[in-house]
């Protein structure tokens, strides 16, 4: 997990958040949010803002309405209240029942091929271009060529098994730039008080103000699929299911990820959630608290490496973004392609995150083509109540962005 570390605060000091703050409050909510999930609900399982989520309050929110980082930090303070809320009312747990586990997958999908769309703009294999919307970089600027080289490198650390090959990967591909000229660096003073240019700096009201309620629903939503994949997954791997196929003090798990969202906004963060790497964790013989708090306590240790940060180019971790993308696809195997029913809304899910850049567009074309079909198909009365809830509000979204 420990690219996040530099991948996170590449994509958010995008905004304008100063980057030094926002390593610290990576480190600080990573470790925060790993401790408490180790003591409190006493599962290997790891947090850190989520990649994905970073993108979207970045590319979505910040660069694509205009919305200032501050008052973005603040629709995701309001998220975590509104997960605690929903937490403790047991209406998560609701949601996790009622929506299809295939939708949670293309979902997953989608946000890959997203994240993997920035990686290959951020290091010039891909441009904008008028008339094919997008075409070929220029593959000859050195700039490129060495985020190529990362990937590659990645890439055969990867196919080697070779442990931390991503962050590996990002500080090969930084010592390569510094080798040849590309990167040039000059050590700086750094103490932990960098946080304060980001800590409670959130704009609540603001975020009230702008009528957010969208982005903080998508948020709450990507989150709950974020957690419950990695729940399932690492619960899986670690035989943490009981008899009747239930995951033990759930609860305390949402409740966890929900406070440590509370605490990352508040120190200068997007959403923290729970991390499908929390499976290496379970593959070395972890199978309590003690794992997550291990690697909670690591990421405290890692605000000692801020002055590091500096010195990573976007060439390096555009090619962690790349592969961190291609490696959510895995998740398109657990879609029935051959039934319309599930594989049309999958695919709608799919394409439209990255093609749209937008999350919301997903979840929104997705959502509504399932209960759409479902409907044609006369098995209305097999789709949840909050379902169709869900659909009629995407549906009243459309109607409201096609009147704009």
């Amino acid at each position: 997990m420990a690219y996040i570390i530099f991948v996170n605060p590449a994509i958010l000091h995008e905004t304008g958040m100063p980057l030094a703050a926002v390593v610290a409050a990576t480190c600080l909510c990573a470790g925060f949010g790993s401790v408490l999930m180790g003591v409190l609900a006493r599962y290997p399982i790891a947090l850190a803002p989520g990649m994905g989520l970073n993108a979207y309050f970045t590319y979505s929110v910040v660069k694509g309405l205009g919305v200032p980082w501050q008052t973005a930090l603040g629709a995701v303070f309001l998220s975590g209240i509104a997960f605690l809320i929903l937490t403790v009312l047991g209406v998560r747990q609701m949601i996790v029942s009622a929506i299809p586990h295939e939708l949670y997958a293309a979902v997953a999908v989608g946000i890959g091929l997203f994240i993997a769309l920035i990686g290959l703009h951020n290091s010039g294999i891909i441009v904008a271009n008028k008339d094919t919307l997008v075409a070929m970089g220029n593959l000859k600027s050195p700039h490129t060529l060495l985020a190529i080289t990362g990937l590659m490198l990645i890439a055969a650390l990867l196919a080697w098994r070779i442990r931390g090959a991503i962050l590996l990967g990002i500080l090969g591909t930084t010592g390569l730039g510094i080798a040849v000229g590309l990167v040039h660096w000059q050590p700086q003073s750094y103490s932990a008080a960098a946080i304060t240019a980001t800590a409670f700096q959130l704009n609540i009201r603001g975020a009230i103000g702008y009528g957010l309620i969208e982005i903080v629903f998508v948020f709450l939503f990507v989150d709950l699929f974020d957690n419950v994949g990695t729940l399932v997954a690492v619960g899986k791997q670690a035989r943490l299911f009981d008899k009747s196929n239930q995951i033990p003090r759930i609860n305390r798990i949402l409740f966890a990820d929900a406070t440590a969202t509370v605490v990352g906004s508040l120190a200068g963060t997007s959403t923290v959630t729970s991390y499908i790497e929390s499976a290496a964790g379970v593959a070395a013989g972890g199978r309590s608290g003690i794992t997550a708090i291990t690697a909670g306590l690591l990421f405290c240790c890692a605000l000692f490496v801020a002055p590091v940060v500096g010195a990573i180019p976007s060439a390096a971790t555009a090619p962690a973004l790349i592969v961190v993308g291609s490696l959510m696809l895995a998740h398109a195997a657990e879609i029935p392609w051959s039934n319309p029913v599930v594989s049309v809304p999958a695919f709608l899910t799919i394409l439209t995150i990255p093609l749209t850049f937008s999350i919301a567009n997903g979840l929104a074309f997705g959502f509504t083509a399932y209960v759409v079909v479902k409907v044609a198909r006369g098995e209305f009365r097999s789709v949840s109540w909050l379902v169709y809830l869900l659909a009629a509000l995407f549906i009243a979204r459309f109607v409201y962005l096609g009147s704009g």
